[in-house]
Formats: C-alpha cells, sequence, structure tokens
C-alpha cells in the first residue's frame, strides 16, 4: 500500500479488506471500495492499482465486481479520456444496495431451495420437515420486512433506524 495515503484511510482500507474476507468478499475488492469511499475525487485504474500495490487485471476485475454490485461508478472527466471510479459516497444508500444485492444473491435462492426441499418432502422424516420449514418462515418473514423497508425512500428508512429504540420499548412491554 502507498506510504502517502493518510494514516487513517491506510488502517481503514486495511480494516475494510479484511472485513470484505469475512463477509465472502475478495480482499482487493473490499480494499478498492475503501479507498474510492475515502478518495476526494473520482481515481483511475492506475492511481488505484499505484496507492495499493496490486496488479492492473486485478484492479479491472474487482472494478467491475464493485459496479455490480452497485456500489462504484464509472465517471468520466473532461480532457482525460480514461474512465474514473468513484464509490457512492451516502453511506445509508451504499449499504441498502449492499443489502439489496446480498438479498438477490444469497437469501432468494435460499429460500427458494428451502420452499424446493418442502415441495419434495416424501413426509418420511416429519421432524427434519418442521425444522427446515420453521427456517423458510423465519426467513421469508426477514424477505418480508426488508421489503417493506426497502420501499422507503432512503431518508425515511434512516429515521427508522433512528426510532427503532422505541419501538422496541413498546414492544418489551407487551
Amino acid at each position: 500500500m502507498q506510504s502517502d495515503l493518510p494514516p487513517v484511510v491506510q488502517k481503514f482500507i486495511l480494516h475494510w479488506g479484511e472485513m470484505g474476507t469475512r463477509w465472502g468478499i475478495n480482499r482487493t475488492v473490499a480494499q478498492i471500495h475503501a479507498l474510492l469511499f475515502t478518495s476526494e475525487k473520482p481515481l483511475h485504474a492506475e492511481e488505484i492499482c499505484e496507492a495499493l500495490g496490486v496488479a492492473r487485471s486485478n484492479v479491472s476485475n474487482s472494478l467491475k465486481e464493485l459496479q455490480n454490485w452497485g456500489v462504484v461508478n464509472v465517471v468520466h472527466l473532461p480532457g482525460d479520456r480514461r474512465d474514473h471510479f468513484e464509490s457512492l459516497k451516502d453511506v445509508a444508500e451504499m449499504f441498502r444496495r449492499i443489502l439489496a444485492e446480498r438479498k438477490r444473491r444469497e437469501v432468494d435462492p435460499t429460500l427458494r431451495h428451502l420452499e424446493s426441499c418442502l415441495q419434495d418432502d416424501d413426509g418420511r422424516d416429519a421432524y427434519a420437515s418442521a425444522r427446515i420449514d420453521d427456517m423458510r418462515a423465519f426467513l421469508q418473514l426477514s424477505v418480508d420486512f426488508y421489503e417493506r423497508v426497502e420501499k422507503l425512500p432512503t431518508k425515511a428508512a434512516v429515521q427508522a433506524l433512528k426510532t427503532s429504540d422505541k419501538v422496541l420499548s413498546v414492544l418489551k412491554r407487551s
């Protein structure tokens, strides 16, 4: 990693890369995202290579992945033919896009698979079927809640998070 990056940026990039691997994201993908997130200006691929000390091919593939997630956009600057890249800066919107993509990639297929397991059930193991159905029902409940929140404008969703303590205190009393 380039030593002229401010220490706070270096620290964040290293941590975001580590967290990325724990979340099932390639370390370089996460580090590029962290670099772009903390950069005041859009960066072109060579600047990213230089800042992180990674190969151009790795940067290209990682940028495509970040664009697929919807958290990095291509920007064209006047007088420069190269593609430049910038991260979404709105943290709430960024996490909404990440949640939507994780739901699409991970939760939706799992829910379909659980439903398929139950449809193929031959009735020989009622206990296992009940456990799978409990998991399916909870996952569906979570998806239903997510889809209601997802319909809210980002500002309203953030406000709902901020007021969640009030809702939880009411629920504790009931």
